[in-house]
């Protein structure tokens, strides 16, 4: 017999496993051993508005009854080896999933990264942070398993409408992540375990038959009219296929100059752009779970979100938190030389000594007009000079410029600064001369704002460090909206974040998925 219960538990009821097994068979007035009783948890999510944190918890019992695999979706991976080919432009989640769900369809996958496979790409990451020696091909933001590999792996959407939020996350767990990513309100994997779910994907791909090609870049996109045929690599190689998705993620400018330069469509696209702040842990738990700053044994690290709109020369435009990461560390995400970008993670513990997290200003196309000039590109252009402002303001190496919070805000010198998670190190700036001054002035009433709803929050035992400007995509490749084939050149299929139509692990594996059908149901046949 199965039974559904909700409760609305403390910490301790929900998060200690005998505790809450306890709770669990007095509520249904049964006792272990009485009968063959197994529990487990199907949602969980905090509710900390209160004095008192609770939890609310929906329960399964199964009495006398073997439980159902919480897996319910069937995937089946076929030998596909001498099927007509997909090339895939990308191995972020969008060309991942993507690649599975060709190989369900009977199509053969072959995926081209510019960047290393997953191990290979530690070593680049060790020379960003320790010698400031930036890899345009293997970074924090290419390679294997693309920016979502190492950052917090938040998995949470709200882009239902995108595809099967369920079915990615099972296949997840398929392929090794915990079943706990199926069970929070919030889920997330963590930086530590993200390279190990990758490198499972890439498995199954390769057992299938698809093809995988590390440090391959595409240099070109070959066309036979308004159709694609194929693309070339660095090397000089054709590759051809029955199609082209092109997941290359939000950072791949090379991509969008050469789409541009072959005049295929692009638009520019709004985007955002800001910083990173940094407080202790224990002041975000205080603040957020009311307590003294020990959270206890029971609660995860706290999180927040925030949003403000505010207004400059009579504009109005959203600040909003971004890419929270609780217990995390920030890193450096720079793609090429000359530049200077900062982007947060957390491991899937979640227990570092502190939080962090993107807070970032809307640019609208009307807010630059001097990069009108660069038509599609403008946006970018615009991404491109602050990130290079930002890297002289640190010393022309990956050391980032930081300012304490309020003195930020009061627009102060800071004398000094705090311990950080940022390995590169810290340059004390003026970040209202780093940042543009619409996106400073910006900040500055945002902040004051989110120091009213969180009492505590806006303080000098914060800091913040810049720029935070990977937020999305700058540039846009449009596609229709039924086939999401390219409106001017066939058999293109632009995917995911790089693309604009994305905005996470989750939403970019849905968009792959729904490329890979979309292109599978008009060519593959």
């Amino acid at each position: 017999m199965k039974k559904e219960i909700q409760f609305r538990l403390s910490p301790r009821e929900a998060f200690d496993e005998k505790v809450f097994e306890k709770k669990v068979l007095s509520e249904l007035g049964l006792h272990k051993g009485q009968d063959n009783i197994q529990i487990r948890q199907t949602k969980r999510s905090i509710d900390a508005r209160g004095r008192q944190v609770k939890v609310n918890v929906s329960v399964e019992t199964f009495i006398n009854e073997e439980p159902s695999s919480r897996v319910i979706g069937e995937y089946r991976y076929k030998n596909i080896e001498n099927a007509s080919s997909v090339i895939i432009v990308g191995s972020g989640p969008a060309g991942l999933f993507a690649a599975l769900r060709v190989i369900e369809l009977g199509g053969k996958p072959i995926i081209l990264e510019r960047g290393k496979d997953v191990r290979s790409r530690r070593r680049d990451l060790a020379a960003i942070n320790k010698e400031h020696l930036v890899n345009p091909e293997s970074n924090y933001c290419f390679g294997e398993g693309g920016a979502g590999t190492y950052s917090d792996g938040k998995l949470y959407t709200r882009s239902k409408k995108r595809g099967d939020i369920r079915r990615v996350l099972e296949i997840m767990v398929k392929f090794g992540a915990t079943e706990q990513i199926l069970v929070d309100a919030h889920p997330h994997i963590g930086t530590n375990k993200l390279p190990g779910l990758v490198k499972a994907l890439r498995q199954q791909v390769l057992d299938a038959g698809g093809e995988i090609h590390f440090d391959t870049r595409v240099d070109n996109i070959i066309l036979n009219g308004n159709e694609v045929i194929g693309v070339k690599t660095q090397e000089g190689e054709t590759i051809k296929g029955l199609g082209v998705i092109l997941a290359t993620g939000h950072s791949a400018r090379d991509i969008y100059h050469l789409l541009y330069q072959k005049k295929i469509l692009l638009e520019a696209k709004p985007f955002a752009l800001g910083v990173r702040v940094e407080h202790n842990q224990s002041l975000i738990d205080s603040i957020q779970y009311h307590c003294a700053g020990d959270r206890g044994p029971y609660l995860p690290a706290s999180s927040y979100s925030l949003v403000q709109q505010t207004y400059f020369e009579g504009k109005q435009r959203g600040v909003f938190s971004f890419c929270m990461c609780p217990g995390g560390f920030i890193v450096p995400a720079a793609t090429s030389p000359g530049e200077l970008v900062v982007n947060g993670m957390s491991p899937s513990r979640r227990d570092g000594k502190f939080a962090n997290s993107g807070l970032v200003a809307a640019v609208e196309l009307e807010d630059i007009p001097e990069f009108a000039q660069f038509g599609p590109l403008a946006a970018m252009e615009f991404q491109a000079k602050v990130e290079k402002t930002a890297w002289k303001a640190g010393g022309k190496t990956q050391v980032a410029p930081a300012q304490r919070l309020l003195d930020f805000v009061e627009n102060k010198e800071s004398q000094n600064l705090l311990e950080t998670s940022y390995q590169p190190g810290l340059q004390t700036s003026n970040m209202n001369e780093v940042l543009p001054p619409f996106i400073a002035v910006r900040l500055r009433d945002a902040f004051i704002a989110f120091g009213k709803k969180m009492k505590g929050y806006l303080c000098n035992e914060a800091q913040i460090i810049g720029v935070e400007s990977r937020t999305s995509s700058p540039v846009r490749i449009p596609r229709e909206k039924d086939s999401f084939e390219h409106p001017q050149i066939k058999r293109l299929y632009p995917c995911g974040e790089g693309a604009g139509y994305a905005g996470g692990i989750v939403s970019a594996a849905m968009d792959g998925e729904r490329c890979a059908e979309k292109i599978m149901e008009k060519y593959g046949k």
